[in-house]
């Protein structure tokens, strides 16, 4: 059975990322780090002859800036999505992991401990979070049966779909690395998902970022 196939890419490293500092859905763009590292993974995807259907990003202009290099390799134009926003981080979005536990320190504790129903002040709750993403690649895998897609996202959201695709519990610590620009693959048979690759970097030069969301 042909497999419906998915290119899952976090953006490009911001400077928020470098101070370890939660985005969310505030709109940063990517610092010239991150520019390098769009342009370097769009042209790995074009030295592998890679051949795609469509192309969608989120509309935070991360990751459009990340979803422009490939633009731009390819010809093709990417169709932006709100659904693939990063999880709304509520009274945390703009803090460091080393402010939050001291100006927000009950919310900042909900979010270590992954409080499942817990929206952490006008954000938005780890099921919550779980039901936009799961709901929105069921409906992009109809959509595009037996295809090959490419994403342009977030680190959480990649790691919401290793959590769903390995069954990991969504109340469990982080166990995949999201880095930045990194190629990562995963296909639905029909039946079920699988995780093809994951956190490739080979094509990036230098050490790329991992997600601090946990």
């Amino acid at each position: 059975m042909l497999k419906t196939r998915f290119c899952l890419i976090r953006h490009g490293e911001t400077a928020w990322n470098a101070e370890r500092r939660l985005q969310g859905h505030t709109d940063i763009s990517l610092n010239d780090q991150g520019k390098i590292q769009a342009a370097q993974m769009a042209q790995a995807l074009k030295k592998s002859n890679l051949q795609f259907d469509v192309l969608y990003t989120s509309t935070l202009k991360r990751a459009i800036e990340t979803a422009n290099a490939i633009e731009q390799c390819f010809a093709r134009p990417a169709i932006q999505i709100d659904a693939l926003r990063e999880r709304h981080f509520g009274a945390l979005q703009g803090l460091t992991t080393d402010e939050a536990p001291t100006l927000q320190p009950p919310i900042w504790q909900a979010h270590i401990n992954r409080q499942l129903d817990h929206d952490l002040d006008g954000g938005e709750s780890i099921l919550q979070f779980s039901e936009r993403i799961e709901g929105l690649f069921e409906q992009l895998r109809q959509k595009h049966l037996q295809k090959t897609i490419l994403i342009v996202s977030h680190g959480g959201v990649l790691d919401m779909m290793f959590r769903i695709i390995s069954k990991q519990a969504l109340s469990a610590q982080r166990q995949a690395s999201v880095p930045n620009a990194a190629l990562n693959w995963i296909a639905h048979d029909g039946e079920r998902w699988e995780i093809e690759r994951w956190a490739d970097t080979s094509h990036l030069d230098n050490i790329a970022l991992d997600n601090i969301d946990l």
